[in-house]
């Protein structure tokens, strides 16, 4: 009588059983804690503040006015955050917004230029601006932090210089169209603004295509993905989005004009930050200069794009401001650059540098929006908000640290 054995594999040519979806979509949202983490608390304040308000919060006026309301500081926001991730910070992007508003009111009301020309001169001499400050970071060794802080006080006694202590007004009704304007209606009457959907459309084709190329690419080199089960939930819930954002602004006024200069900018820098070469240059300094320098990373260089870079953004954010205030005013820009760093914080920003996307400070940058809005909708005071945007912003420092600390053990 003969017995038999069961067979054994063995370990060392036995080929490893794929993980399970749940073990996917678990890896997944750990290697995007933060960022995932900030789209669940934007979606809770809205869903929070939508409930709360009685619905006020995504009517379609409210929501252009909100996006309107929070341009400046999300352009700011996405030049903040590749300082950071760069390992430096920048103090003077809102005197250096103030100053180049007052710069364009000088240059259109009292010298009656061009607003396009104005607006041209008025992003070269942010460029300058950043260029001056970034050489002396980058080639004199000083630190950011003391370059910017005299950046700060510097740009807020010119702008005080500039305006003799009064405010200009009023603007060319073409500069107030950047902050104020709308993209104008075209094609037959319906009960929505044709080009915002036109628009939309164009939106759920490229991110759909994206999301196609991306996992193709993934699965090319081998790579592992969602099953596609959770990868078309994922797309359907993305298409969803779009539609209902596209939806609510085509039945106002339609996409503002601001708004697609911020599209531009995500899109570009974002790009930048993950395809280009100088990008990755910026990530390897912030993670480790030392190492970053070694592997042949031209650091000084890399440095002074990134502040002539912050510099056009904080000249751009500024003209916004100034467009729809329709004036230039000597207090313009206070406390901008505390609410761009708390942004790019809250959407990931890592104090050590090395860690962030562009996306995520326009994520920070939305949720501090909502916040003011929602706030402001439901009557609370400025006091209690100053409190309130304190403490999620500790939230999303520490949430930072313990998921360091979590990854370390």
């Amino acid at each position: 009588m003969t017995t038999t054995t069961p067979s054994t594999r063995d370990p060392k040519t036995a080929r490893p059983e794929p993980p399970s979806a749940g073990a996917l979509l678990l890896q997944a949202v750990r290697a995007n804690m933060r960022q995932y983490g900030m789209l669940v608390a934007l979606a809770f304040l809205v869903v929070l503040f939508q409930i709360w308000t009685d619905g006020t919060l995504l009517l379609p006026n409210n929501v252009s006015n909100l996006i309107q309301q929070n341009s400046y500081i999300l352009i700011l926001a996405m030049g903040m955050m590749i300082v950071i991730i760069a390992g430096h910070i920048d103090l003077s992007v809102g005197s250096l917004a103030a100053f180049v508003g007052a710069l364009s009111a000088v240059l259109m009301v009292r010298h009656d230029m061009p607003w396009f020309l104005a607006l041209v001169l008025c992003l070269l001499v942010g460029a300058l601006a950043g260029a001056w400050q970034g050489y002396f970071i980058a080639y004199l060794g000083i630190p950011s932090f003391i370059v910017t802080l005299a950046g700060m006080l510097l740009f807020r006694g010119l702008t005080q210089i500039f305006l003799e202590g009064r405010s200009l007004a009023p603007f060319p009704e073409g500069f107030q169209n950047i902050a104020k304007g709308f993209i104008p209606e075209m094609g037959p009457y319906t009960q929505y603004h044709n080009p915002t959907l036109l628009l939309g459309l164009l939106t759920v084709v490229l991110l759909l295509l994206r999301e196609w190329r991306d996992r193709n690419r993934q699965l090319a080199y081998e790579l592992e993905v969602l099953p596609a089960g959770l990868w078309a939930l994922k797309c359907v819930a993305m298409t969803a989005a779009v539609v209902a954002f596209t939806l609510t602004l085509a039945s106002f006024h339609g996409v503002p004009i601001v708004m697609l200069v911020m599209c531009a900018l995500l899109i570009g820098l974002g790009y930048v930050m993950r395809n280009a070469v100088v990008g990755r240059h910026v990530y390897a300094l912030g993670g480790n200069k030392a190492a970053a320098k070694l592997s042949g990373v031209k650091d000084k260089k890399v440095t002074f794009l990134v502040f002539v870079n912050m510099g056009v953004l904080a000249a751009l954010a500024g003209c916004v401001y100034a467009a729809r205030l329709n004036a230039g005013t000597p207090q313009a820009g206070l406390n901008f650059e505390l609410e761009a760093i708390a942004a790019a914080f809250i959407g990931g920003a890592s104090m050590s540098g090395g860690v962030g996307t562009v996306m995520g400070a326009v994520i920070g940058g939305l949720v501090l929006g909502v916040l003011n809005n929602g706030m402001s909708l439901v009557g609370i005071g400025t006091d209690y908000q100053q409190v309130i945007k304190g403490l999620v912003l500790l939230a999303a420092v520490g949430f930072d640290v313990w998921n360091k600390r979590r990854a370390g053990r």
